[in-house]
């Protein structure tokens, strides 16, 4: 009976050794998302308010110029030109990295309003229906935002959806956010579409993602996080 005692208690130490390192785990895993998105909006502060204000500064500059050109000087008008079009180009794919980050409506609006300009310039038709009234920490948001960004990138590109609807809901102390289209399935959460590392994120915050996905049956992505 003392050495049954003895390895019931030894037993129950283990376990409880193991759930706190379970716990920590966790915890680091969950510290590391917070980490990054916090580096992510320093670096779309920095790209904003940066290089962004300077290229911007530089475009009226040399719209400047042009005006001050006499109409004789067309090659140094033509050259300006050309420079303010690079200079243009240079300024929307600057827009497209930030965005990319972490959109500046994410930051200011919260995840609803991001969900609607998300859906408004999506590359295939989006039916949406959020019901996020209020703002949720900064992590769930923008694993939330990701991971439909994800889904509707996957429906258009690999799985040639003409409609996708995507839902998102506060139920009880969650998050829950659906991503279904009507493209021809077969997606996998290791077949290198960037799913795996949406469930790595997922995960890192105690949510849960599952995916169906039947060949030639559409594809439905949904997301579950705490958010209490």
């Amino acid at each position: 009976m003392a050495g049954a005692a003895a390895l019931a208690i030894e037993n129950e130490r283990l376990q409880a050794d193991v759930r706190a390192r379970l716990a920590e785990v966790r915890e680091s895993r969950a510290r590391l998302v917070t980490v990054a998105d916090q580096e992510r909006r320093r670096l779309e502060r920095d790209l904003h308010d940066g290089a962004q204000q300077r290229l911007v500064a530089l475009a009226l500059t040399l719209s400047r110029a042009g005006e001050r050109l006499d109409d004789r000087d067309t090659a140094a008008r033509a050259l300006l030109a050309d420079g303010e079009r690079q200079l243009q180009r240079a300024l929307a794919e600057l827009r497209r990295l930030a965005a990319g980050i972490r959109p500046a409506i994410l930051s200011d609006a919260g995840l609803g309003p991001a969900l609607e300009s998300l859906a408004e310039n999506a590359p295939v038709p989006v039916t949406l229906s959020a019901e996020v009234d209020r703002r949720l920490p900064d992590s769930v948001e923008s694993a939330a935002y990701f991971a439909v960004c994800e889904a509707l990138t996957n429906a258009a590109k690999h799985a040639h959806a003409t409609r996708v609807t995507v839902t998102a809901a506060l139920d009880d102390g969650h998050l829950r956010v659906g991503v279904g289209d009507d493209g021809v399935g077969g997606a996998q959460l290791g077949g290198g579409s960037g799913l795996r590392g949406l469930v790595d994120r997922i995960s890192a915050l105690d949510g849960r993602l599952t995916l169906e996905s039947p060949a030639g049956g559409g594809t439905r992505l949904e997301i579950e996080l705490p958010c209490a």
